[in-house]
């Protein structure tokens, strides 16, 4: 006979907490790609590039402390045509990346002395995008402490502490009812709310609580207090353009300085629980904290996408022109890629370990016309390959943000179902390969202008479309776009 089971194990099996995304520099190279090729098709080259770049970091981190500040991180250059592929790594890496990210335009950038920002500016606004990260990641932390007070703090609106007992009212013939007091150890004499008056309180505040939790009271108005968040006045006293390098954020200055503006507002009870909870969550986080974690984290982890480099780089044979803004943009670049001290207005930032990519389809320019000083900060060189036909029918398809399904989830909102065949995605591919090689090749994104076009017709009938369920097929691509593919003159203006 077989021994009776256990109790315990009649017990449901206890839940299993999935453990935290790792930061991508945590990752091995070859998930980083795979994460990668998720959004990205092809381009194995820069992927792989990109996953030993940010791999470094976490290495680094890994080495004896004397060797660690001799450890510079490998910047890198991608190179190839516009559409293939180059902004989508910086995307996606700034999605992945729990490290700090921006991606600036190098256009932006002009010479000290011009209208235009200051290269310096690039790393404060890294510093912001960190700062803004950390707080997130704290608030996180404490939001549940957060609600907890902010909800003791509505239901101190609806129903309000005790605060005094009311004297009893005394009727004629009759005595008055006895008046409790206690006296403390030092003689001093309280009076005290009589137990049946608390527990009724008690009782009304946790009736209070459960309606509050079931949505039973959002329709409620109550009256809070907030403080004025902006001065009209003061935003007469930004930095004007180009001026980003001022540290004083003079309107904070001030605003320290100037008593809070405080005013009362009636809301509804949704809109009290959430401003309640960011005064508790200002409260509840410490921004010294954070800005001391956001700084070591610029430092050593920090990503700047340097975007459109291609477009400061010019022939340095010729001594006039607006080339020589050009050099000069990349002198000023310079000092912040191979490494100095920001001031921020949160303090002083070295840019020594910050990982620089940048990219540039280089038709005009290549990257030998950079000032030589720049070439060497940016030793490794990646050439992102021209985009064929099978990989736009590859782009539409493997990717999770394919276009079809974008599209499929914007018709699928007027409850229509949409469907693509394959012969259709091979001849949007086809049209779109046979555009970008009659015309200007801007890569992927010649897709986005054939699928607007086939897509026009139907999305404009689409509330009063008769069919519930839309097929497109290659016939139907080949009806809709052979007037326009045919024509010369439109194929250019449309496609």
């Amino acid at each position: 006979m077989n021994d009776p089971l256990p109790l315990h194990a009649h017990q449901p099996a206890p839940e299993v907490t999935e453990p935290p995304t790792p930061w991508l520099e945590e990752m091995p190279p070859r998930q980083i790609v795979a994460e990668l090729d998720r959004y990205i098709v092809g381009q194995e080259a820069a992927k792989r590039a990109v996953a030993i770049a940010i791999r470094n970091r976490w290495r680094r981190a890994q080495t004896p402390e004397e060797i660690r500040d001799e450890i510079t991180p490998h910047n890198i250059i991608l190179i190839g045509p516009t559409g293939v592929g180059k902004t989508e790594v910086a995307r996606r890496l700034a999605r992945l990346a729990g490290a700090p990210f921006v991606k600036v335009e190098a256009s932006k950038f002009t010479e000290v002395g011009y209208v235009g920002r200051d290269a310096e500016s690039m790393v404060r606004d890294l510093v912001d995008a960190a700062i803004n990260m950390v707080r997130t990641e704290r608030e996180d932390e404490v939001y549940p402490q957060a609600e907890a007070r902010a909800e003791e703090r509505l239901l101190d609106l609806l129903l309000p502490p005790l605060t005094e007992v009311p004297q009893p009212e005394v009727t004629p013939g009759k005595e008055p009812a006895p008046t409790l007091f206690v006296v403390s150890s030092s003689g001093e004499a309280k009076q005290e709310t009589p137990p049946g008056r608390a527990e009724s309180q008690q009782r009304s505040r946790e009736k209070l609580r459960k309606l509050l939790a079931d949505g039973k009271l959002d329709d409620r108005d109550v009256e809070i207090e907030v403080s004025q968040q902006n001065f009209p006045m003061l935003e007469f006293m930004q930095p004007p353009q180009g001026m980003e390098g001022t540290d004083i954020n003079f309107s904070e200055v001030l605003q320290d300085m100037m008593p809070r503006r405080k005013k009362r507002r009636n809301v509804k009870l949704p809109e009290a629980r959430r401003i309640l909870v960011d005064e508790e969550l200002k409260k509840l986080v410490d921004m010294d904290d954070v800005v001391n974690e956001s700084l070591d984290r610029v430092e050593n982890h920090g990503i700047i996408f340097i975007d459109e480099i291609d477009k400061i780089a010019g022939d340095r044979a010729q001594g006039s022109g607006p080339d020589v803004s050009r050099e000069g943009v990349q002198r000023d670049l310079l000092p912040v890629v191979e490494g100095s001290t920001v001031q921020t207005r949160y303090g002083y930032v070295r840019t020594d370990h910050i990982l620089f990519i940048a990219a540039g389809a280089f038709h005009v320019s290549k990257p030998s016309d950079l000032i030589p000083e720049l070439q060497g900060r940016f030793p490794i060189r990646v050439e992102l390959t021209p985009l064929t036909e099978q990989d736009f029918i590859r782009i539409m398809t493997e990717p999770e943000n394919a276009l079809t399904k974008q599209y499929q989830a914007l018709v699928a909102a007027e409850g229509v179902e949409l469907e693509f065949t394959p012969d259709c995605i091979a001849e949007v591919a086809r049209l779109a390969f046979m555009a970008n090689d009659r015309m200007e090749n801007i890569g992927a994104r010649r897709l986005h202008t054939v699928m607007s076009t086939l897509m026009e017709d139907l999305l404009f009938e689409l509330p009063n479309y008769p069919s519930k369920k839309v097929i497109f097929d290659g016939a139907a691509v080949r009806e809709r776009l052979s007037r326009i593919v045919n024509d010369d003159d439109l194929r250019r203006y449309i496609l």
